[in-house]
């Protein structure tokens, strides 16, 4: 659903002063206004840059729900500032542009998803973080690409699952388990458009590299991956790693902390499979909705404290149990 626009709500979408230095001003409203910058690993450059805290989908969770910050501000898409808000509610939490939305949590809307569940009420329920906040209602425990597998795993073998929404993350999971979890049809549009046959091309160019693939893509292309994981699973394993060079099948936004942690090792992303790059100049693999998050927002919305998350304290109090059981759970396995 498209949010209102910076226009339309009577704010500028460029800071006023031509001269103005950006990081200088959002290092200056944060301390001012007690305010933490989270920005996860798929935003462009300059905002992991200025944010204090870069992380996946698990690690801005913990982080957000430990911050003692008056405001925070989520640097990602909608659902993942929906999980501040589910986490803190006593805090404002903003996001620099409300139409930051995220292909995956669109493809899972609460009220289908809910019929599907009633339909199979000898099933427990475990979705994806990528959902929105009303879609976490309906759902036992939440989890991320960490902990996917271990949460699955924590549930009795006899214990009949549905997972949702990412059909690609629950058909790996189902493929690494032995388990046949029933699956809701939803995909991310990025991880969705790596192929094969790019990666087959790029391994012909640079045959010693590793692949390194996020479980959110296709089957045929998790299986041509040295490794597969996580955003922050690859990046550290890509640090770590004797390798020199890796071919990177997630979300190019990831390239800048790899090459910032592992400045001596060469990053090649894969690109999209119809040859679509959606402005990027890399050929890079990109969210259109990451993106839409900028130096310039981030300014406004620390300045003018909007747009800002909302969310009904009923949908809060039945969406924190099923993120609260998956830390709990994170935390006693040790993940």
């Amino acid at each position: 659903m498209i949010k209102e626009s910076w226009k339309e709500k009577g704010y500028v979408d460029e800071p006023t002063a031509t001269d103005i230095d950006l990081k200088s001003e959002i290092r200056k409203l944060c301390k001012e206004k007690n305010a933490v910058i989270l920005a996860h690993y798929y935003t462009d450059k300059p905002l992991q840059e200025i944010a204090d805290f870069i992380g996946d989908s698990l690690a801005l969770a913990r982080k957000a729900a430990k911050t003692e910050a008056d405001i925070i501000v989520m640097c990602g898409v909608h659902f993942m500032g929906e999980t501040c808000k589910i986490l803190c509610p006593d805090k404002k939490v903003l996001i620099p542009d409300a139409n930051a939305s995220c292909s995956l949590a669109e493809s899972c809307p609460a009220d289908k998803f809910r019929e599907f569940v009633k339909a199979h009420p000898d099933h427990k329920v475990i979705s994806y973080v990528n959902t929105t906040a009303a879609t976490k209602t309906v759902t036992d425990v939440v989890v991320t690409s960490s902990n996917a597998r271990q949460i699955v795993e924590s549930f009795p073998k006899e214990q009949k699952l549905i997972f949702g929404p990412d059909r690609n993350l629950g058909r790996y999971i189902n493929s690494v388990t032995g388990r046949e979890m029933l699956l809701w049809d939803g995909a991310c549009h990025v991880h969705e458009r790596f192929s094969t046959g790019k990666i087959l091309e790029l391994k012909t160019q640079y045959p010693s590299a590793k692949v390194l693939a996020h479980p959110e893509c296709k089957g045929p292309v998790v299986k041509l991956a040295d490794v597969v994981g996580s955003t922050a699973m690859l990046l550290n394993y890509a640090v770590k790693s004797e390798a020199q060079q890796f071919i990177v099948a997630t979300e190019s936004g990831i390239l800048f902390e790899m090459q910032r942690m592992a400045p001596e090792k060469q990053f090649i992303p894969v690109p999209p499979d119809d040859g679509e790059t959606q402005g990027a100049t890399c050929g890079c693999n990109e969210c259109a909705y990451m993106r839409l998050n900028t130096l310039e927002k981030l300014y406004n919305t620390l300045k003018y404290e909007w747009p800002e998350v909302k969310i009904s304290p009923e949908i809060i109090n039945a969406a924190r149990k099923p993120i609260d059981e998956m830390l709990n759970i994170s935390e006693r396995l040790g993940i």
